[in-house]
């Protein structure tokens, strides 16, 4: 279906989750015409499972904590190849943002003395993660979208975009279509943000839901002319649910052991003492995925190939006051009481470290006029992202992106129009509905497997080559994918693209592995066990173009500072310093 619909704007945001929420109170704040687009409810975007905290260095339960540490955390324990101005500006403005958030009614808890109450998380050095109960994403969302409809900014929440208008390397806009109806538009803007996530979904075990993160923001910033970097970067948390079968991978926070949680194999041992004596459960998620991993190949899993993640020892109020929402959910899915049994757990693919490669100020992209916030984008978490940073970044770096998006506009003097560029996505489109003897469900579930099996937790050059090949197998596939719409069933044209964009990033993400001849981080490879200590490999690899024209690009250089900083890093000085005002 072709329609002629238009809308106009200062700002378009593609992504109705935290980053994109936040990017649009900006502009809107700064005078702008704003509107966000979403493929899924915009109560029930992927935000609402990040549970367990956002990390801000205030110093409330551990008085010696401040961004100085959180800078050292999180860029030593990122393995160095993290972008340390991303750092540096989210260790000093993430108090400020999460003060601002709970002033709009992400209600954290608090201490007696009114103050954010603050846990630990792993591999942070103090307890510096605020947090809702175990379900701080959730409080934070809600709290975004009061503000948003307080500011009166639309949210369309049922729209796929299927292409970014761009002429001439120049953003203008986005091409979507109603998820219900199949009616398009083209949304002509001065500059769009792209919050879209990541793109975890495209392995069996995954953190992820249904018909989220398939990859499909690196796939739009990758047509549009953005490079993509560290790719091969994704994080598999270490505890996902074994069972039941069908919710296989969803999330155990990690404020379960943050809150006191052991992991024990199946025969009684409580095995993190021999992976990091000193932080045990608390290690980096890396390390404690890698633990889980091993036992579990090792023959000492459950018969359901997991291990036991126990907080039994705890008092059930204790628990259901800390982390109710994990008390329900396997309550719920499982009938387990985690006050008198231990849950089953086995590392689950969470968190696309890598993607569009952006300005660490402002998150613009090399495409005039595109911006990008959040999980899309890369730079900040290197090889390995600590807990509680990811919602830092969505508040600090979707508000960046809103406001570096709100000046272009006002610099600019004229909208770009291209009626050949809308014509092209409208062509592109059409090309992709067919009539085959494909199942597009059956392919994706394929492509699942493969990347859990040759590109999963542990790697190497047979495996990843032979993933890439049957790869390129499902791609063949692709144009013989039988396409319905009848009644205005979209279903089947958004599995197919949703296939096509998990297709490129799949192949980005395997051939970023089979380029780094290393293990860092969430990167580990049995073929190459070592991690490089050399300078000329603490590079990040990127991919310049859908051609996957790899390049390696050395990261930022380390401002003087912070080189001081990192090289007496056991003699910080505690500075309260206010960064915004």
């Amino acid at each position: 279906m072709i329609n002629n619909l238009f809308q106009i704007n200062n700002i378009l945001v593609i992504g109705c989750g935290g980053a994109g929420l936040r990017a649009a109170i900006e502009a809107k704040l700064n005078g702008l015409q704003v509107s966000i687009l979403g493929k899924r409810s915009k109560n029930d975007s992927h935000t609402v499972l990040a549970a367990g905290g956002i990390n801000a260095a205030f110093g409330n339960v551990d008085s010696e904590d401040c961004w100085q540490q959180h800078f050292i955390d999180t860029y030593l324990e990122g393995y160095e190849i993290a972008d340390p101005n991303q750092i540096e500006i989210m260790a000093k403005e993430s108090p400020f943002y999460v003060e601002e958030v709970d002033k709009w009614g992400a209600n954290f808890k608090k201490l007696k003395n009114k103050k954010f109450d603050q846990r630990y998380f792993g591999a942070h050095k103090f307890r510096r993660t605020c947090y809702s109960g175990d379900y701080t994403g959730q409080s934070i969302l809600h709290a975004l979208l009061k503000k948003t409809n307080e500011l009166k900014i639309p949210i369309y929440d049922n729209q796929y975009v299927f292409d970014l208008l761009v002429e001439e390397n120049i953003c203008f806009g986005a091409m979507s279509f109603n998820i219900l109806t199949g009616e398009r538009t083209a949304h002509l803007a001065d500059a769009v943000v792209l919050c879209t996530g990541g793109h975890t979904r495209i392995w069996k075990n995954s953190s992820s839901r249904k018909e989220e993160n398939t990859g499909d923001g690196f796939h739009l910033g990758l047509k549009a002319g953005c490079e993509l970097s560290d790719m091969e970067m994704i994080q598999f948390h270490p505890t996902g649910m074994v069972l039941p079968k069908e919710l296989s991978g969803t999330l155990v926070t990690e404020a379960v052991r943050g809150e006191g949680g052991i992991l024990l194999n199946a025969l009684g041992e409580r095995f993190m003492a021999k992976y990091d004596s000193e932080r045990l459960e608390l290690s980096t998620r890396d390390k404690v995925a890698m633990a889980n991993y091993t036992e579990i190949i090792e023959g000492r899993g459950s018969d359901n190939g997991g291990v036991f993640l126990d907080i039994s020892h705890k008092s059930k109020d204790f628990i259901i006051e800390k982390i109710p929402k994990i008390y329900r959910q396997f309550i719920e899915s499982s009938l387990i009481d985690i006050s008198k049994k231990p849950m089953e757990v086995s590392p689950t693919a969470h968190y696309s470290m890598g993607g569009i490669k952006v300005n660490a100020k402002d998150h613009s992209t090399r495409i005039t006029g595109l911006f990008a916030a959040g999980e899309v984008t890369c730079g900040l978490h290197g090889a390995n992202r600590l807990g509680g940073n990811s919602l830092a970044e969505i508040l600090i770096f979707g508000a960046h992106a809103g406001l570096a998006a709100s000046k272009f506009s006002k610099s600019i003097h004229t909208q770009k129009r291209s009626q050949k560029a809308i014509s092209k996505c409208h062509d592109n489109l059409n090309s992709t509905i067919s009539k085959g003897d494909e199942n597009v469900l059956l392919i994706k579930q394929e492509l699942r497997n493969i990347m859990w099996k040759y590109c999963g937790v542990i790697r190497n050059e047979k495996g990843l080559k032979e993933g890439i090949k049957r790869i390129n197998n499902i791609e063949k596939q692709f144009s013989s994918i039988d396409i319905r719409l009848e009644l205005n069933n979209q279903k089947d044209l958004i599995n197919k693209l949703d296939l096509q964009s998990s297709i490129i990033t799949a192949k980005a993400t395997m051939l970023s592995s089979l380029e780094r001849k290393e293990s860092r981080g969430a990167h580990q490879r049995n073929d190459f066990k070592d991690c490089r200590k050399d300078h000329n490999f603490n590079i990040n690899i990127s991919l310049d173009d859908n051609k996957f024209l790899i390049t390696k690009k050395n990261i930022p250089e380390l401002k003087e500072e912070l080189k001081i900083l990192l090289n007496n890093s056991d003699q910080v000085e505690v500075k309260k310093e206010n960064f915004l005002k």
